[in-house]
């Protein structure tokens, strides 16, 4: 999809799934840098780290010892956000009750449970750098947390955060799901506009979309049988991706088996691929986006056209925050914060730069836990 004029300059892009702008200033990361620079993060060098809170065996920050796992390893967080006890009675929570309310003040209780998930017992391991087997035993984990934890919360969010400079609290490879008993702002936008899309158009937005990228191919960074990963037209971070199945699923839980050994060779793809944009541990913050709950055990399939999930789409963001170097990252300051978000790479040559480092040594295209092609090879140069 071409923007009107050719080549762009300075205009604005609108995201249909949150209803929000994005302006694109184009050839503005050319621009001279005197800010400050960060420290290239360095991979651990040891397969066990004593002093690690999440390696097996070790003692964690709350006093609680990890069991000699050997593949991912779940607990609950010593330090949660959300806890399934409402703090102001002490019991569990029914349900959002206020505890101040008037035309211009509001709050209420919140009641969750956040937990952490060890990809490996291995310190210096990456989730890209996994063998296929072992991504497959995470994304294996992300989907029973979905289905344990969508029968009882209405939003369950799996994420992680890579790196330092994403805030990650230990190198070790880890992520969490937060489950919560309301439905939190960027979802609950998702989750409307999913639903106004389908109730206009018949179909759901992100099928509709991907089917647009795919035949598009500017922004297309990976395209197979199963998942499609685009820079997405309406991008913020400069090298955000955006990770779609090809058939309408609404949620982790009901991805078949081999939607699952694909995503794992998709997962280490485009991870080695980010990997080599720059030469060097690429940090971000990654999270699926599922529909909401709760849903009733035992827990059926709520995906297809169907199902009552239908109106949504599965999809994870990938939010990277590297503008031009390991050193030099894009900051949400200033007009962002005040005005409105802003970009200076468009998200068609992302694309193209992360296309071109797909066939990098640090970006192999491997086979599947049951040993076939678990991935397409992308089409023509994608």
């Amino acid at each position: 999809m071409a923007v009107p004029g050719g080549e762009p300059g300075t205009h604005r892009r609108f995201n249909p799934l949150t209803g929000r702008w994005v302006l694109v200033s184009a050839g503005r990361d050319g621009r001279p840098w005197q800010g400050g620079r960060e420290v290239p993060a360095a991979p651990p060098g040891t397969a066990h780290d004593p002093g690690c809170h999440l390696c097996p065996g070790n003692a964690r920050a709350g006093g609680a010892h990890n069991p000699d796992y050997q593949g991912p390893f779940v607990f609950t967080n010593d330090f949660p956000a959300l806890r399934p006890v409402r703090p102001d009675t002490g019991v569990a929570g029914t349900g959002p009750s206020p505890l101040l309310a008037n035309r211009l003040l509001h709050a209420e209780p919140e009641t969750g449970t956040c937990r952490v998930i060890c990809f490996s017992p291995r310190h210096d391991a990456s989730l890209g750098s996994l063998p296929l087997a072992g991504i497959r035993a995470v994304v294996d984990t992300w989907a029973a947390q979905d289905r344990e934890l969508g029968r009882d919360w209405r939003w369950v969010q799996v994420f992680e955060n890579r790196g330092a400079l994403m805030g990650a609290s230990s190198p070790h490879p880890h992520g969490q799901v937060w489950a919560s008993s309301s439905l939190p702002d960027e979802p609950a936008a998702e989750d409307a506009r999913q639903r106004a899309y389908l109730a206009e158009h018949g179909a759901p937005l992100l099928a509709d979309y991907a089917d647009l990228e795919a035949a598009a191919g500017e922004r297309v960074v990976l395209e197979g049988e199963h998942w499609l990963v685009v820079v997405p037209f309406w991008a913020v971070w400069p090298f955000e991706t955006l990770l779609l199945p090809r058939r309408q699923v609404a949620r982790l839980a009901d991805l078949s088996e081999a939607e699952r050994n694909s995503l794992a060779d998709t997962l280490r793809r485009l991870l080695n691929c980010y990997d080599a944009v720059f030469g060097c541990p690429f940090p971000y913050s990654m999270g699926w986006h599922g529909v909401p709950g709760p849903w009733p055990a035992p827990s059926g399939d709520v995906s297809g056209p169907s199902g009552a999930g239908a109106y949504w789409q599965l999809h994870a963001h990938f939010y990277p925050p590297l503008l031009r170097s390991p050193t030099v990252r894009k900051f949400l300051v200033g007009y962002e914060m005040l005005a409105g978000v802003q970009r200076d790479l468009t998200p068609e040559t992302a694309a193209t730069r992360l296309r071109a480092c797909l066939h990098s040594p640090a970006a192999p295209a491997g086979q599947d836990p049951a040993g076939q092609t678990g991935l397409a090879r992308p089409k023509a140069d994608r």
